[in-house]
């Protein structure tokens, strides 16, 4: 019994994900929930019920699942090539994970009480940042701050765009961003030396 509610309520829940990231908050339907889920009203309002417990309940799993794709980023050996895997990753469930889709789109209709995602990810970026400063890996008069911002700006349009920053963005902003061993600006992380 205990494992038939347990997939119940999954159902239920992978389907507001879907509802939630189509319609919004304001245009997603309890009912088009339990269609989604070929389940009843009374399972759904058992499980969660009220529309706002199961947006919660949505954008939670979301927020976790960002969570989880983070873990291990900001405690890499090299901050500053991480910095494109944290984008990349980003973008990625930002496009292909429902709940993540959900947790933005409710995010962006309800923000008033609702945590934003970026909470998770910009301390990661920041981190990556501050281990790159100290070890003296960013070019000079660079600062982290300004380097968050810019970097945060490209992390937000990946994720509003289906498109990830292509190689050449990356060795544009990296080679903004990188100093090599004496200071100056790195080339290692462009495909040819600038003439």
């Amino acid at each position: 019994m205990q494992e038939r509610a347990s997939k119940t309520r999954q159902a239920l829940l992978e389907a507001a994900a879907d509802e939630f990231a189509e319609r919004g908050y304001e245009g997603a339907s309890l009912q088009g929930v339990v269609l989604r889920a070929a389940t009843s009203i009374g399972s759904l309002t058992f499980h969660f019920g009220t529309k706002r417990a199961l947006a919660e309940d949505v954008r939670k799993t979301g927020h976790a699942r960002f969570g989880r794709c983070l873990q291990d980023l900001a405690d890499a050996a090299d901050p500053l090539r991480q910095l494109r895997t944290l984008i990349g990753c980003l973008a990625r469930l930002a496009h292909g994970d429902p709940f993540v889709r959900a947790a933005r789109r409710l995010e962006a209709d309800r923000p008033e009480g609702v945590p934003p995602l970026a909470e998770a990810w910009l301390p990661v970026l920041r981190r990556l940042l501050d281990r790159a400063d100290g070890a003296h890996r960013l070019r000079p008069g660079v600062s982290p701050e300004d380097a968050v911002a810019l970097l945060a700006h490209l992390a937000e349009g990946a994720m509003a765009t289906h498109d990830a920053p292509r190689d050449a963005v990356w060795d544009i902003v990296l080679h903004g961003l990188v100093a090599d061993r004496t200071g100056r600006a790195a080339s290692m992380w462009c495909r040819s030396e600038p003439t």
